[in-house]
């Protein structure tokens, strides 16, 4: 199974368009209904704002109405104390005038003026009062007028409305039916796709898992390989093996270089197979690398084969070398003939897996014909594999029967069949796998372009995501909800009473400034009266002690039967005192003495106290002021010692992270110079041995043209005798 393209009917599509368009009004209708209520409940609470104003005119007008009832009253009083007056007046209006009734004329002018004052002030009141009445009446009509037309209005909207869903709920309700369904089926084609990239996954990795065997398995068998040719038919160790040993050897050195890398190539694309990717031929392209990879070990093997051929003769060369070891050794060199030749013929299907074509009949042959060809190659390798592990295995029970073996060749013989066993399993578990999963290779993947001409290829594949994704991404967006969002006139409020709440804001502040002003002022005229009242109450005490005095020299003079006015006028250190003796009351005066003096030098005395005091205080302050600046100052001393310290590490560890950064710069430029030998040796060790594949290849044919040669020429000779 997999995904499928998705049609739908045209009527569905109309269906569809008639119920947007019903929404899209409904939304229209629904939102003018919205504005209308709005409209409605700003105008409600104008006409409640209108009534408090209303009624706070009201009350205001009770309040005059009651002071109009106090001064009517106070006219009244007035009235009467001026008929009063009058009566009196009458009485006595053949007397002169008199200053109480000039006194009472002024007096009664200055309450007329007030009456008529009041008067004016009642009769403009009541003006304002009619103005401010008339003026709220007809606002509060047009309010009413424009409140009856937004609910006829929103009346209109709503029959509208109501029609409108009761003449296509059907359809809205045939429309929500579709769409659950289509849902439905979309749902249960994308849980399809699902399972089919699933099992995509999952597929790769159970392939990974037996080429990782396979590559642990060749790994193994060439390095045993190369160890075996160190050991036999020359061991490395006493002699020195043949040339052409030493040139395998070295090729066979190198196999890490070809065999690691098909397991990294399937490591890549098991993780390029994901949920999110639609997983054909046309669009994996880590196969492309994969193919590469084998490309190149089936290189290696071709490069390699001409000099195991060789090595293999060398073997039957030796003296000890039996005609059943030479047999042997025959059918390996035809088994290693057959493997290198299989796993050409398999890196040819691969690369035709991985080839990206738009052509039909490639896309068939692909599909079709390369997996079951891959299975029927992987079941040969398979076979040939066993057949050498087996002629391999009597091998060694031959060479077992030697007397000259050594240990070291026993055991690499050893580690040899334990990898051929180890390759024997791997690639018959695999070829096991791609017969069972055979039907996956060949089944279709469901993905085709619109009207089902061909396959898709990489940008139609790349494009149906992107489309895919966007459609993913708006569905999420439409259904999002929406955020809240703040009606015009609320947020003007708000930004009304944000804009208050500054201008307060700034007013507060000015006001905190000019009260801290006046706190300090109001600081320094609380020290200036206080010490005033300490020299008020010093005064005091020296009144009281005075007048404690002058009372004691009082009661002596009144003991002693002399006249208090001579007493007091003798008492020594008091004011000196004159009688007034011309019919009127006696009276007492002062003149300064000594003591006035006394009070200056007091006061002198006390404003030094209080400012000693003072100075007392501000020593104390500068005291501990100065103890925490020589703290401060050696916590800065301290810091600054810490960070010279600081300083010092920094530039240390600086020093340090150059001398890291150039030999890491040296490193570097050693690796570059090491790659670029490497690369020069072996593109050297690539070109002589195409050289010597073309002097293979031309003494190849020259023998094959002395075969022909000697073959003529033997027939010749028959015919001749």
């Amino acid at each position: 199974t997999g995904s499928h393209v998705l049609q739908i009917p045209y009527h569905t599509l109309g269906r569809k368009w008639i119920g947007i368009h019903l929404r899209a009004q409904n939304q229209v209708l629904k939102k003018g209904v919205v504005d209308e209520q709005a409209s409605s409940t700003s105008l409600k609470d104008q006409v409640k704002q209108r009534e408090q104003s209303l009624r706070k005119v009201e009350q205001e007008m009770d309040s005059l109405t009651f002071r109009n009832q106090q001064l009517a009253k106070r006219v009244e009083l007035l009235q009467e104390e001026l008929a009063a007056s009058e009566a009196k007046g009458k009485k006595s209006k053949n007397k002169g005038d008199s200053p109480s009734q000039q006194g009472l004329q002024q007096t009664q002018s200055v309450f007329d003026e007030d009456l008529q004052k009041k008067i004016q002030e009642n009769e403009r009141l009541h003006i304002q009062f009619y103005e401010a009445d008339e003026q709220h009446r007809q606002q509060e009509s047009q309010l009413k007028v424009q409140l009856e037309e937004l609910e006829r209005d929103h009346e209109q909207h709503q029959a509208i409305v109501d029609g409108l869903t009761s003449k296509y709920m059907d359809t809205i309700e045939r429309l929500q039916s579709d769409k659950a369904r289509l849902e439905v089926k979309s749902q249960t084609l994308e849980r399809e796709a699902k399972e089919c990239r699933l099992k995509a996954r999952d597929v790769a990795g159970q392939a990974l898992g037996f080429v990782q065997d396979i590559v642990a398995a060749l790994l193994n068998f060439h390095s045993y390989t190369e160890q075996r040719v160190h050991i036999y038919p020359l061991d490395s160790s006493i002699e020195p093996i043949s040339p052409l040993n030493q040139k395998f050897s070295q090729y066979l050195h190198e196999n890490a270089a070809y065999v690691r890398p098909l397991e990294e190539g399937l490591v890549q694309l098991h993780q390029s197979i994901t949920e999110d990717t639609v997983t054909v031929l046309e669009t994996v392209g880590k196969l492309k690398d994969f193919a590469d990879h084998f490309t190149s070990y089936t290189h290696f093997l071709q490069k390699i084969l001409p000099y195991q051929l060789k090595s293999l003769e060398e073997e039957c060369w030796t003296p000890l070398c039996t005609s059943s070891l030479t047999s042997k050794n025959q059918e390996l060199q035809s088994d290693m003939k057959r493997i290198t030749s299989l796993f050409d013929k398999l890196h040819s299907y691969i690369s035709l897996l991985a080839l990206p074509s738009e052509l039909t009949q490639i896309i068939e042959v692909r599909g079709l014909t390369a997996p079951k060809s891959v299975t029927a190659c992987l079941h040969s390798l398979h076979d040939a594999v066993k057949e050498m592990s087996t002629h391999y295995s009597q091998k060694a029970g031959l060479e077992q029967e030697l007397s000259t073996i050594t240990q070291k060749l026993r055991t690499t013989n050893e580690c040899l069949l334990a990898s051929l066993g180890s390759l024997t399993s791997s690639t018959g578990k695999i070829a096991t796998f791609f017969s069972n999963n055979l039907d996956f290779f060949t089944s279709s993947t469901g993905y085709s372009p619109r009207g089902g001409a061909g396959a898709l290829n990489p940008l139609q594949a790349e494009s149906m995501l992107g489309n895919k994704k966007k459609a993913s991404d708006y569905m999420h967006a439409i259904r999002k909800p929406r955020p809240e969002t703040v009606p015009y006139r609320e947020a003007l409020l708000h930004r009304r009473v944000l804009t208050s709440s500054t201008e307060s804001r700034e007013g507060l502040t000015q006001q905190v400034v000019a009260s801290q002003e006046k706190i300090a002022r109001l600081e320094q005229e609380k020290e200036h009266w206080l010490l005033e009242a300490q020299l008020g109450r010093v005064r005091l005490e020296k009144e009281s002690q005075r007048i404690h005095d002058l009372e004691t020299q009082l009661s002596s003079a009144l003991g002693g039967g002399g006249s208090p006015a001579h007493s007091l006028g003798q008492a020594p250190g008091s004011p000196a005192l004159t009688s007034l003796e011309d019919g009127e009351v006696g009276m007492l005066t002062t003149t300064p003495t000594n003591e006035d003096v006394g009070d200056e030098e007091s006061r002198e005395q006390l404003i030094k106290t209080h400012y000693m005091a003072r100075v007392g205080e501000l020593t104390t302050q500068l005291q501990v002021s100065d103890s925490k600046a020589v703290n401060f100052h050696a916590e800065c001393r301290a810091l600054a010692k810490r960070l010279a310290i600081a300083e010092k590490s920094r530039e240390t560890l600086t020093e340090e992270i150059k001398l890291a950064n150039q030999n890491i710069t040296r490193l570097q430029d050693e690796l570059a110079t090491t790659k670029r030998s490497y690369k020069e040796q072996l593109s050297m060790m690539s070109d002589h041995l195409c050289s010597m594949n073309e002097t293979l290849s031309k003494q190849r044919e020259e023998i094959d043209t002395l075969k022909l040669g000697s073959k003529g020429n033997s027939k010749l000779l028959k015919k001749s005798r």
